[in-house]
């Protein structure tokens, strides 16, 4: 397949291959041609790039005092092994003398009770520490956004404008810009859910901001076949007789296999 001669269709591979939704025997085709191709290399890198932007809505994550802890523990049973390979290793001193001999098996053994104390008390530390760290990742998942819906808004000549992502976890529409346009000071982009056969139905106004999100719910996008952004005057329009201005990005919206 020669995608240079279909950049349109190139354009959309890539972003598909960026996302994850390239899937199959359609993805390793498209990476082998990447491989071989340098420009479609170059496609793939670019919407790489831009996918990886949307990491900016995730604010950074300390690791949990516990992680510290059990680096901590580690360490020093990796320590505590290290002492007690080199004891083994060295000649045990001549004792002379079966007394000498009973004290220092007595010795010996009190000193393995010790360690397999130690190694209890530890191990019951380290099953608390795992259950608090269990904890936190559970926590930081139910934070992470789930990407359930995608979609990449196009313009009149097939090139990218708007990239559009849904969580429902956290009901949000994630949209990046991903093109060069930019709105006059007196008008704003406008986001509509095209349903068939209804209505176009507002999902809110845009602000200048290259990353922002949107409050929706799944009901708001589920079966919703076209996303569409619109020029409307400053602040947008009700929304109630769908977009008054130029349409001016649009693409399909699919749930993503991710």
């Amino acid at each position: 397949m020669n995608l240079l001669n279909k950049p349109e269709l190139l354009d959309q591979l890539a972003a598909a291959h960026a996302l994850g939704t390239l899937r199959g025997a359609a993805r390793r085709r498209f990476e082998a041609l990447a491989r071989e191709q340098a420009p479609v290399r170059a496609a793939a890198l670019v919407w790489q790039s831009r996918v990886a932007s949307m990491n900016e809505l995730q604010a950074p994550q300390k690791p949990a005092p516990e992680v510290w802890t059990r680096i901590e523990n580690l360490v020093r049973a990796e320590q505590a092994q290290q002492v007690m390979a080199t004891a083994r290793q060295e000649p045990l001193p001549s004792l002379g003398g079966w007394l000498r001999s009973l004290t220092f098996w007595r010795a010996a053994s009190a000193a393995g009770a010790l360690a397999t104390l130690l190694v209890v008390v530890h191990g019951i530390s380290l099953r608390s520490e795992l259950g608090a760290q269990v904890d936190a990742l559970q926590a930081r998942l139910q934070a992470t956004p789930e990407v359930r819906y995608v979609a990449v808004l196009n313009d009149d000549k097939a090139s990218a404008a708007m990239l559009v992502t849904f969580d429902p976890r956290n009901g949000r529409l994630n949209l990046q810009r991903v093109g060069s346009f930019k709105e006059a000071e007196d008008k704003s982009l406008q986001l509509w859910a095209l349903p068939p056969g209804a209505t176009p139905r507002s999902l809110g106004v845009l602000g200048p901001q290259r990353v922002l999100q949107l409050t929706a719910g799944e009901a708001d996008v589920r079966e919703v076949p076209v996303l569409a952004i619109s020029l409307e005057p400053l602040g947008g329009v009700s929304g109630e007789r769908g977009p008054t201005g130029p349409v001016l990005f649009k693409g399909p919206l699919i749930q993503s296999m991710l």
